[in-house]
């Protein structure tokens, strides 16, 4: 299972994409993403799991995220993407 930081906005964007990615090979068919420990974050996590998502579906593979804080779930909804982050 990958994990989110504590912290994910735009500074930390690219470098905690790369380390998903990285780790994208070595995961099964539904790649689990634990976003638990996500406590402070911009509408920048949204970017990095639909990014993610794509990275995944290019692998064949499906993502999950798991653990998804309400406040960001509300933001998908917002931005109405969140059926592009499919929740455990």
């Amino acid at each position: 299972m990958l994990r989110l930081p504590e912290e994910l906005n735009h500074a930390s964007a690219n470098a905690c994409l790369q380390q998903l990615t990285e780790g994208l090979a070595a995961e099964p068919a539904q790649v689990v993403v634990d976003a638990q420990p996500l406590q402070h974050f911009d509408s920048t996590a949204l970017a990095l799991l639909i990014e993610f998502r794509r990275a995944c579906a290019g692998a064949g593979k499906v993502l999950v995220v798991q653990g998804l804080p309400q406040r960001l779930r509300d933001l998908a909804a917002l931005y109405g993407v969140e059926e592009l982050i499919l929740c455990a």
